[in-house]
């Protein structure tokens, strides 16, 4: 027997091929860090950037002549008193008053509301749309009070923050933000 067969061919590239999978897996793992930095808001220093604006979140009406307030550029709608000077205010009347039993009395309120905000229709709007909801949330609300304190003027003026902060409540947890300024009275009476 002769030994004229030839000798296996040798496998060219075999570690120019294991090179090139380490380096594409890096590259994937790279972009992949990269995209998730991005996609979390880091900057190159790691810092977080600028948060951008949601596009669906009420604006703030400008008064005729006004300028916008760069320190109010980022704010959460409803977590700060825009300026009143500078920004016009929308009013709502609530049509049905409000009833209802007083805390640890025999005692009752009746009173009818109105709202105002420094927003643009989205957020008269929300509420209009869920008026069921903040008629229930005042009416929990207005259960809790005192006689005796509400017929001070400060008890009235600690009414209408509270009434404002649920009226709010509703109105993120239903459309995602709040926006109610203040709350008027517009009839209060106590029997």
């Amino acid at each position: 027997m002769s030994d004229d067969a030839a000798p296996a061919p040798k496998k060219k590239g075999g570690k120019m091929k294991l090179i090139i999978i380490i380096v594409g897996a890096l590259v994937l793992v790279g972009g992949g860090v990269a995209g998730g930095m991005f996609a979390a808001g880091m900057g190159l220093g790691g810092a977080k950037a600028k948060s951008h604006e949601d596009p669906d979140a009420p604006k703030l009406v400008l008064r005729a002549g006004q300028s916008a307030d760069p320190t109010v550029e980022d704010k959460t709608v409803g977590s700060f008193q825009p300026d009143p000077r500078r920004y016009k205010a929308s009013y709502y009347t609530m049509d049905q008053p409000f009833t209802s039993n007083l805390r640890d009395t025999d005692g009752i309120a009746q009173l009818s509301l109105g709202v105002s905000t420094f927003y643009d229709a989205k957020v008269l709007d929300g509420f209009k749309d869920n008026e069921m909801p903040i008629r229930s949330a005042v009416l929990e609300t207005l259960a809790n009070q005192d006689a005796f304190v509400l017929g001070t003027p400060e008890g009235k003026v600690a009414l209408q923050a509270k009434l404002r902060d649920a009226m709010n409540k509703v109105l993120i947890s239903k459309t995602g933000y709040g926006g109610i300024d203040d709350v008027y009275f517009t009839n209060f009476i106590i029997q």
